[in-house]
């Protein structure tokens, strides 16, 4: 899937406008956009993954361009600056979300700003050359509290930029200010791609980079301290997540009610447990594995797979305890669901779900870079609605 976009429209002006309209209107979606319909469809056949997910698609799961040519590499295998490609938050070490358009919680609405982007113009016309635009941005403050984090038990806040010693820092206090309603976050592609901060001016510790790697809540742990270099933790320099090591990348995550739950990496994935599918594949019934990890699927009522930042597919409860999954180098870095009975959604302003599986023909699987599990029905007003301005 193809997306682009392109923005004229300075940091410095757009924080203007954006502390301008939260102080005005809150963070309330305009709930006249069109709401997507669920339906009940049936999958493509494939032995392989759905729509391809770009490098840019921000879940971790991808590196390059499947259809390039290019030898695909799990991201958990990047060194370097692949350290932070996956941006994660933590919670006194503990990873609790990553930081990507289709694994914000539900329950998190954005804050529409009104923005100023480029326009072709036509030779010869009076075209302006730019638009205005709607761009989404989202609350520190309410992102947080979405994940179920009291900001009144919160220490400090640490938004790392591309280089630690960049990092914002906000004291619990800051984030329960006014200002905290200018401490927002965008994505590059507005529904893919990495996150991107947006800081009040003298917010905590006057920081403003124009890159986010990770999230660090402090609640009962102690935080680091910022230093020329970096950052310090009695002494000794972190270079990963205090109090956790070196960050969770790659591989398929799987949330149980909007907070992280595991981590499915192919390499720690136990053939014993697993079965030899029709098309020679290992396969794994995704219960035996949640049960495995620790996984409380008790309270269940439905699950979602998630690939190209969006919820595509939902599964009922029933469908939990059939469902099975390949992890072969061909779901690029995701997972094929095979079984149950899938509900495809609708989404405006996206291409039409994919035609049904011949009779007799190979089994449908669907691809999912990321698993949600809730424990309480998921409503239509609370999935993401695409508009005209986010492709």
């Amino acid at each position: 899937m193809h997306r682009t976009i392109s923005t004229a429209t300075s940091t410095a002006t757009l924080a203007l406008v954006v502390l301008a309209l939260a102080a005005s209107a809150g963070a309330c979606k305009d709930t006249s956009a069109p709401q997507p319909a669920l339906r009940s469809a049936p999958v493509a056949p494939s032995n392989g993954p759905g729509p391809t997910p770009t490098a840019s698609s921000g879940s971790g799961a991808v590196a390059g361009d499947a259809g390039s040519g290019a030898e695909y590499i799990p991201a958990e295998n990047k060194q370097g600056a692949g350290r932070w490609k996956d941006t994660g938050v933590y919670v006194d070490g503990k990873p609790v979300a990553f930081l990507n358009f289709g694994e914000l919680p539900v329950t998190l609405k954005p804050v529409w700003v009104t923005d100023k982007v480029s326009e072709t113009k036509r030779p010869g016309s009076e075209d302006l050359g730019w638009r205005w635009a709607h761009q989404r941005f989202y609350r520190f403050d309410q992102y947080l509290t979405a994940l179920g984090i009291d900001l009144h038990k919160v220490k400090e806040v640490h938004v790392y930029g591309p280089r630690l010693s960049e990092s914002i820092i906000a004291s619990g206090k800051d984030m329960l200010s006014p200002q905290a309603a200018g401490f927002m976050f965008r994505f590059g592609g507005n529904i893919f791609g990495k996150a991107i901060p947006l800081t009040p001016y003298e917010f905590g510790n006057g920081k403003g980079p124009d890159k986010l790697s990770g999230v660090m809540v402090y609640i009962d742990k102690q935080p680091p301290t910022m230093t020329a270099d970096g950052l310090e933790l009695d002494g000794v320099p972190q270079k990963g997540v205090p109090y956790f090591g070196e960050p969770l990348r790659g591989g398929v995550r799987v949330y149980l009610d909007d907070r992280f739950a595991m981590l499915i990496k192919r390499q720690d994935l136990k053939p014993a447990m697993a079965v030899t599918a029709p098309d020679g594949e290992l396969q794994w019934k995704l219960a035996d594995v949640l049960k495995a990890a620790g996984v409380d699927t008790s309270h269940v009522v439905e699950l979602w797979a998630v690939r190209d930042e969006l919820r595509q597919e939902r599964y009922s409860a029933a469908d939990l305890a059939t469902l099975t999954f390949e992890a072969s180098s061909q779901a690029h870095g995701g997972v094929m669901l095979g079984g149950g009975h899938p509900v495809l959604v609708a989404i405006p302003g996206m291409p039409a779900a994919p035609a049904a599986a011949a009779p007799g023909g190979p089994p449908a699987l669907v691809s999912a870079s990321v698993i949600a599990l809730h424990t309480k029905a998921v409503r239509p007003d609370q999935l993401a609605v695409v508009l005209p301005d986010d492709l």
